[in-house]
């Protein structure tokens, strides 16, 4: 490896992957995220697989973040540090309200790191307003590496200020790395977790977006329902244990706001070791009246392929989502992913051979239904809902 530091133009296939965290006392987790109208993220994924190659644990949150919406996605996701980008000339006022949001949402110990088109002299303001590091065009991707490093500290078991969001996932992320939480933390099995699992590609994310969105609408104009949380899981690297968590990107947090907990973890193979005890960490969480804050969980699995099956142990209603051009009946006899399903998603029914999956689904479902989505337009959604929530009740 080059000793001089890649630039953000260099290709990123000269990025030797190399675990460069594993001294640390957990695995970095940073928020990378675009705030305003910026509609360029090229250099994002680039300083993502830089990071995620050097064993970070990157969470994307996608294009046009308003400051409450990264804030929120920094506390749910127990960041270590955020990373924002700025190419709209608009960083003198979206900074110091990032800094704001977070200390009204819980987290004001959470630094900022903010990089792109940073006039020189407008640096000085933004350290001046609470910004923690400021990164210009020409910063290397092993300084942005060790700075995010230099971020990562020993994770106290309580959060300052003892927001109960804040504090939930800090102790989810206790739980997952097997430390010990605080005394006395309540737990109790959410009324309803809902497993959404199925081959890389099938539109999971974008569905299970789809559904919390769906459920939290209705939760906000019937408070009986609770609120939901979403568990999602992604691969961590055998090389490096770096992972990009990009699940959450699918969800509209602009809108939404805090009234959905999101929280996405790495994990090797199907290790859901810690799902249960997770599960029981959201489902002990109470609300100002004393009852559950959480009612239902949605649980997106890391989407191995056929023989992801160990999913179905850890939640009461199996989703088994599947595409237009997954083969023959008889294929689908051999996966035996479908043998674990209680409800049968055929998403991107918009597409091509459509007809002929729900053929097919149906040759193997028996008396389990068969819904047909395009979660990227919510068509079929709703109906799904009120089928899991029938089910699950």
């Amino acid at each position: 490896m080059a000793t001089t530091s890649p630039t953000l133009t260099t290709a990123t296939t000269e990025f030797e992957k190399l675990d460069r965290c594993a001294t640390l006392d957990h695995r970095p987790r940073v928020l990378l995220g675009k705030m305003g109208l910026d509609g360029h993220d090229r250099g994002v994924k680039v300083i993502a697989r830089a990071l995620r190659d050097s064993g970070v644990h990157v969470i994307y949150s996608g294009l046009w973040q308003t400051p409450r919406s990264l804030a929120i996605s920094a506390r749910d996701e127990d960041c270590d540090v955020i990373a924002a980008s700025m190419m709209s000339n608009s960083h003198l006022v979206l900074g110091p309200r990032l800094i704001d949001d977070l200390a009204a949402l819980g987290r004001p110990d959470i630094p900022v790191y903010m990089g792109g088109i940073l006039p020189s002299e407008d640096i000085p303001t933004l350290m001046a307003k609470g910004i923690a590091a400021c990164f210009t065009t020409a910063t290397g991707l092993m300084d942005i590496v060790n700075a995010v490093k230099g971020a990562t500290k020993p994770r106290p078991q309580t959060v300052p200020g003892g927001h109960p969001a804040a504090q939930l996932a800090r102790d989810i992320s206790l739980t997952h790395a097997g430390h010990p939480l605080r005394t006395g933390v309540r737990k109790a099995k959410p009324q309803r977790v809902i497993g959404v699992t199925g081959s890389p590609g099938a539109g999971k994310s974008t569905l299970v977006a789809a559904l919390a969105g769906e459920y939290t609408r209705r939760a906000q104009a019937d408070a009986s329902l609770g609120r939901a949380a979403v568990v999602a899981f992604d691969p961590m690297s055998p090389i490096t244990s770096g992972a990009l968590l990009g699940d959450r990107l699918r969800v509209d947090f602009n809108n939404l706001g805090d009234a959905l907990f999101y929280r996405s973890l790495a994990i090797n193979s199907e290790d859901y070791a810690t799902l249960d005890d997770i599960l029981q960490l959201i489902g002990g969480v109470a609300g100002v009246d004393g009852q559950p804050m959480f009612k239902t969980v949605f649980v997106e699995t890391v989407g191995a392929g056929q023989n992801e099956t160990r999913i179905r142990k850890h939640v009461g209603t199996t989703l088994v989502v599947l595409t237009p051009g997954m083969g023959d009946a008889v294929q689908m006899d051999k996966a035996g992913i479908l043998e674990i399903a209680d409800v049968f998603v055929c998403n991107k029914a918009d597409y091509p051979g459509q007809n002929e999956l729900v053929k097919n689904l149906r040759d193997v479902a028996g008396r389990r239904p068969v819904l047909e989505t395009v979660a990227t337009m919510g068509t079929g959604v709703p109906a799904l809902l009120d089928m899991v929530l029938q089910r699950s009740t």
